[in-house]
């Protein structure tokens, strides 16, 4: 039996999440990952999207895990995955500066402190090409007010384990992305109150 790390929600949002990356990075070539996790979307969209190179990154605790799904795989288009933490000064997770022209990263922003999520975007201007499409997948309040009853209860969960994360409102999220110059494209609703949000620059 496989010991590799499983995540039943990567598998039942990973065909929802395609639909949307097969529009929004059609001409795309090269994505960063941030938060990889299991590694389980990044195998699926790979080898789903072979023209894509699909850089993984994650807290170096979760990379051997992300390690046995990309050898398992043995696709072509996945290099070696990379550690990244989003408070590092420096993001070295490529040779050459701007060298993403496309991100992804699910279920990350609400696991995250507030601090964290700027420091995200901060990584992310410094990392992405002149011309990039970004897409987050995830949880998102609007108005200040919970999607769903099973949102807000999620939130409290959150909360209790980690007074610093919870669901972040999409407005406060949204003047972020405009800061490095992205600008909303798509928000697309998805199963289980989730989002999938795109935005883009230099379009």
């Amino acid at each position: 039996m496989s010991d590799k790390p499983f995540s039943p929600a990567s598998e039942r949002n990973r065909d929802a999440i395609l639909a949307v990356l097969r529009s929004a990075f059609a001409h795309r070539q090269r994505v960063l990952e941030i938060g990889s996790g299991t590694g389980q979307h990044a195998v699926h969209f790979a080898a789903a999207l072979p023209g894509l190179s699909w850089q993984c990154t994650d807290r170096p605790e979760h990379l051997p895990g992300i390690r046995q799904w990309l050898a398992e795989a043995a696709l072509a288009n996945t290099p070696p995955p990379r550690a990244l933490d989003v408070d590092d000064a420096v993001w070295d997770v490529a040779g050459d500066a701007r060298a993403f022209d496309a991100a992804f990263s699910a279920n990350t922003l609400h696991i995250m402190g507030w601090e964290q999520v700027l420091a995200f975007f901060t990584g992310l201007d410094r990392v992405l090409a002149p011309a990039a499409t970004l897409v987050v997948y995830g949880p998102f309040n609007y108005a200040g007010t919970f999607t769903s009853d099973s949102n807000r209860e999620f939130d409290g969960w959150l909360k209790a384990r980690d007074p610093a994360s919870g669901i972040r409102d999409f407005e406060a999220v949204d003047a972020l992305a405009d800061a490095i110059g992205m600008r909303l494209v798509e928000d697309v609703a998805m199963p289980a109150n989730n989002r999938c949000i795109v935005w883009e620059r230099g379009q």
